[in-house]
């Protein structure tokens, strides 16, 4: 159970990895366009950080914290069952 959860939540951070790194990519090629005075989608951009962008950089911070907490105490209770032994 505690695997499968594991393996659920690292597969949900990839995606959100990727759709991170997607908007910082669009950010970039739309800051560009806009100094070379070409529209590639800074407004819409910007009209997409506080409802999309904002909480996946939200949940990719609590997911990696989460999930080094998690393999922080299964490795801390993982040695203490074993040096009982």
């Amino acid at each position: 159970m505690k695997e499968r959860l594991l393996q659920w939540l690292n597969v949900a951070l990839m995606w959100d990895l990727f759709l991170v790194l997607f908007s910082f990519v669009w950010l970039a090629i739309a800051v560009a366009g806009r100094a070379a005075k070409v529209p590639l989608g800074l407004d819409l951009w910007y009209k997409l950080w506080e409802p999309v962008f904002t909480p996946a950089l939200g949940i990719l911070m609590a997911g990696a914290l989460l999930s080094g907490a998690i393999s922080w105490v299964a490795k801390r209770w993982g040695d203490r069952s074993t040096s009982n032994l």
